[in-house]
């Protein structure tokens, strides 16, 4: 029997770190902010992994049910300790499995940021 539990969303509100890229240009601050999370998915390694976790079932994931992204695990866990530098992704130890998880307030800015000029 699994003593898992599933825990509601907390509803926070966004503040996004930048305009979209249609109302203004940048400040400096703002497109170094920026920069570091595109540069942190412009790797295609890391963008697996972020689409993995960002796509799991529950909103979060094991480490190893996303580790087979053809890279050796001391590698998938650089790559990961990357995008959690880059605010990307949050992570909690359960035991000997590390859990990742994107927060949602990090997908709405990503389509804060993008959303007009999709438009």
């Amino acid at each position: 029997m699994s003593n898992a539990q599933v825990l509601p969303l907390l509803e926070s509100e966004v503040e996004p770190c930048c305009p979209p890229l249609t109302e203004r240009p940048f400040t400096a601050d703002e497109a170094v902010r920026t920069a570091a999370m595109f540069k942190a998915l412009g790797d295609p390694v890391r963008l697996r992994l972020f689409s993995a976790v960002a796509s799991h079932q529950g909103g979060e994931a094991c480490v190893c049910d996303i580790s087979d992204v053809g890279v050796s695990q001391p590698t998938v866990s650089h790559h990961l300790k990357k995008l959690k530098e880059a605010g990307l992704l949050t992570s909690e130890r359960r035991g000997t499995w590390v859990y990742y998880r994107v927060e949602p307030s990090v997908l709405a800015a990503m389509g804060h940021i993008l959303g007009r000029y999709a438009a």
